[in-house]
C-alpha cells in the first residue's frame, strides 16, 4: 500500500526532517519565543521521535497513549513559559513541513493510490488534531495551578 510507503519514507528520513522542521521553526516569527525557550536539543530529539514512529502513533498508539504524551509536552511547555500560541504554532508546523515534504518529493501524483493517500492524510489530522487538544489539556493544567497559587498568596498577604 502506498501510504504505508510514505510511512516508511517519512520514518526512515526522520533525521533529515527533524533538521528541517528545526531550521523552519527557528526562522518562523510566530515561533521565536518556542525556539528560544525550549532547548534545541529536547526540540530536534521530540521532533524526530514524532517522524520517526509516525506509524506506531498512526496506527497503534491508543488515545490514552497520545494523551499521557501530549498532556506531559503541555505541561513542560508552560513550565518553560512558552506561549500556548507559538506551542499551538509549532504543532501545526510540523504537520504543514510534512505536507512540504510529501509536495517537494512529488509523492501525491499517481491517482489510482489516492484512497491510500487519503486515509493516511485522514490520520495524519487526527492524530495532530489529538496532539494539540491533549498539550492545550497539560498547559491548561499548568496556568490554572499557578492561578491558584497567585489567588492563595495574595488572600495570605492581605
Amino acid at each position: 500500500m502506498f501510504a504505508n510507503r510514505l510511512v516508511q519514507l517519512i520514518e526512515d528520513h526522520a533525521d533529515k526532517l527533524a533538521e528541517g522542521l528545526l531550521y523552519k521553526l527557528q526562522h518562523d516569527p510566530r515561533c521565536q519565543q518556542f525556539v528560544r525557550k525550549v532547548p534545541v536539543l529536547e526540540l530536534k530529539s521530540r521532533t524526530y521521535e514524532i517522524y520517526r514512529h509516525l506509524g506506531d502513533w498512526l496506527l497503534n498508539k491508543t488515545e490514552s497513549e497520545i494523551e499521557e504524551r501530549f498532556v506531559g509536552v503541555g505541561i513542560r511547555r508552560a513550565h518553560q513559559n512558552v506561549p500556548y500560541s507559538d506551542l499551538y504554532w509549532a504543532v501545526v508546523a510540523t504537520k504543514d513541513y510534512l505536507w512540504e515534504y510529501f509536495e517537494r518529493e512529488g509523492l501525491f501524483e499517481e491517482p489510482l493510490e489516492l484512497l491510500g493517500e487519503l486515509n493516511l492524510l485522514h490520520n495524519l489530522e487526527r492524530f495532530f488534531d489529538r496532539a494539540l487538544y491533549f498539550a492545550a489539556i497539560g498547559y491548561e493544567k499548568v496556568r490554572k495551578e499557578t492561578d491558584a497559587e497567585v489567588a492563595a498568596a495574595m488572600a495570605v498577604a492581605r
